[in-house]
């Protein structure tokens, strides 16, 4: 009797969970149902009404170990596009994760007049075909002009001057290069705090106080193993705008964080860039061009100039730092000298987007540069 009771209870338990199985699985497929609708419903309205105010500039960014630093680089061997109002644009990563079509052996081939192009996402080239960008503009001019040259793009969006300059000392020396072009843009004096790596003591002296920086890198290395996630960063605007507003929330906590960690050094000024912001900047340039000086390399820095509204511009160099450069470079290009006469008639910035500079700036101040290396080549 005991025994047909337990097969019963045992017969009655299984059929319970059976049905609450079911009940688990219909509850889970009306969820992704529920959310599948919701973003469907989420996707056509952003394209209707912030199609013209999104953009969809996926960073698959990762993380990289040069000698004691962990800096962010792009994944290697890559291919991805970039699409805003403005168009759309194809990257293409080497081997080491830097946008080129072309792998470089850290053995420079006899004959070949290296250089390495430092930078953020406008060096990167955000919103510039591959090919026409200042670093593809250089090469391009040089070796229309004789000189046997390869130019190896080192930019990397959201890089600080102090991450460029981590990246020579521990990575790009090893291609042994002969220049090094830095595209120097307004927001590396804010970008140098927030990445935190470098500090100045009271006395003024450059420190390191950190040796590892790689903010969302964690997160994109955990969702880019799903394949379906970078289809959304590179067709879905609603994914897109939830992402980049979510990057924009902890981006400025992070640099809210980082400047109150300096509040004792800063001292604010009427200019847009603080004392500490100016000090530390310089302190940077200053370190990269003795370190340039030490392996007879020449250092050559391109102000990559800011918007000011439609075709119009201004210098990224502040009036100290311009004064620091002049002392600490083989050679500068000042975006005023090269675009003053076409500013009010051509695109110096996209128009939407994230208002990167045009193939047009790249083309003048990459040939701008090309001109300076060529003198520097023929009279070293």
């Amino acid at each position: 009797m005991n025994f047909f009771k337990n097969l019963f209870y045992m017969i009655k338990k299984r059929e319970l969970f059976r049905i609450r199985i079911n009940n688990i699985l219909v509850n889970l497929g009306v969820f992704v149902l529920s959310l599948i609708i919701v973003c469907m419903i989420g996707e056509v309205i952003v394209r209707s009404f912030y199609k013209d105010k999104t953009v969809l500039f996926p960073r698959y960014h990762t993380d990289a170990q040069y000698g004691q630093f962990t800096l962010r680089k792009i994944r290697s061997n890559s291919v991805f596009w970039h699409t805003s109002p403005d168009g759309s644009w194809k990257f293409t990563t080497n081997n080491k994760g830097l946008r080129s079509d072309r792998d470089f052996e850290y053995e420079k081939p006899e004959g070949t007049i290296r250089i390495i192009s430092l930078g953020d996402s406008h060096t990167q080239g955000y919103e510039v075909r591959q090919d026409y960008t200042f670093s593809a503009i250089i090469e391009k001019y040089l070796k229309a002009h004789g000189h046997n040259t390869e130019v190896i793009n080192a930019g990397i969006s959201g890089f600080s001057t102090g991450e460029e300059l981590l990246f020579l000392e521990n990575e790009g020396i090893k291609y042994k290069p002969d220049f090094i072009v830095l595209g120097f843009f307004a927001n590396d004096f804010q970008d140098n705090i927030k990445a935190g790596f470098f500090k100045l003591d009271e006395n003024g002296n450059l420190l390191i106080q950190k040796k590892q920086h790689i903010p969302g890198v964690r997160v994109q290395n955990i969702i880019y193993k799903l394949p379906f996630v970078k289809w959304l960063g590179e067709n879905s605007y609603f994914y897109s705008l939830l992402f980049n507003n979510t990057w924009k929330y902890f981006r400025t906590k992070l640099i809210k964080k980082s400047f109150d960690s300096v509040v004792e050094y800063a001292i604010p000024t009427q200019d847009k860039f603080s004392d500490y912001q100016t000090a530390l900047t310089s302190a940077l340039i200053q370190r990269m061009y003795k370190f340039c000086y030490k392996n007879n390399i020449k250092l050559i820095i391109i102000d990559i100039p800011r918007t000011a509204g439609k075709n119009q511009f201004k210098t990224s160099f502040s009036e100290p730092l311009s004064r620091n450069i002049a002392t600490y470079s083989d050679g500068y290009i000042a975006s005023d000298s090269v675009l003053a006469e076409y500013m009010g008639i051509a695109e110096i910035h996209k128009p939407h987007g994230h208002r990167h500079i045009s193939e047009f700036t790249h083309t003048l101040l990459g040939v701008a540069a090309a001109k300076k290396i060529s003198l520097l080549i023929q009279n070293p």
